[in-house]
């Protein structure tokens, strides 16, 4: 049995984004949502193509069809907890490349934030 990822997450995650930017915009009296800037990390396990496709079905006939969608992408970042070295990760298993530790914690990477809108 394989496990592929699931493209409904990305669904879920990019409907919510465009629930929060038609509420602030409706709360802000706009008439249009012009642009979305979204930070995804490289460890989130969130595929910003798959979010880029969400949103044009998730905004279409809102005040954000149409928006554009600007993705910011943001790499995985690692420290040492043995040498305290900081180094870009690939994966959330990573050896230290200074030590040869596995007791790295995640600095960067992990996030997915909504970070600007424009409005009209």
């Amino acid at each position: 049995m394989t496990f592929g990822h699931d493209p409904l997450h990305e669904l879920s995650l990019t409907q919510n984004i465009v629930d929060l930017a038609i509420e602030y915009a409706a709360r802000e009296k706009a008439v249009k949502v012009l642009s979305i800037t979204l930070e995804i990390g490289a460890l989130s396990g969130v595929v910003a193509e798959a979010v880029e496709f969400a949103f044009d079905v998730c905004s279409k006939g809102t005040l954000a069809e149409g928006a554009n969608l600007e993705i910011r992408h943001v790499s995985g970042r690692g420290r040492c907890l043995d040498c305290q070295t900081e180094t870009e990760i690939e994966t959330l298993t990573h050896l230290c490349p200074h030590c040869g530790s596995l007791a790295l914690e995640t600095v960067q990477g992990q996030e997915m934030k909504f970070t600007e809108m424009e409005i009209d």
